[in-house]
């Protein structure tokens, strides 16, 4: 199971920067909707598995795109955003 585990990191990290980076951005909507779906006038059972559901994906997307990103495209990302921060 380890190794089925380390294959896909690898895989996942063969990725683009951009593709990362996308991936990354999906997570947003996702937390989203998952807190959001709440106000909806539908059972408290059918809210617990959009939630369950909405929310893994937010976290599956998350942790994939730190994956495909790696150390170094955080700390793009961190650069890029620092710079916009000077510039205001």
């Amino acid at each position: 199971m380890k190794r089925l585990f380390q294959r896909i990191k690898q895989w996942l990290q063969r990725l683009s920067f951009r593709t990362g980076v996308i991936i990354l951005a999906l997570c947003v909507p996702c937390y989203i909707l998952s807190f959001a779906q709440m106000a909806l006038p539908i059972s408290t059972e059918a809210k617990g598995v959009l939630w369950f559901i909405l929310f893994g994906l937010a976290k599956t997307f998350q942790y994939g795109g730190l994956t495909i990103l790696g150390v170094e495209g955080v700390r793009r990302l961190k650069a890029y955003f620092g710079k916009k921060k000077e510039e205001q």
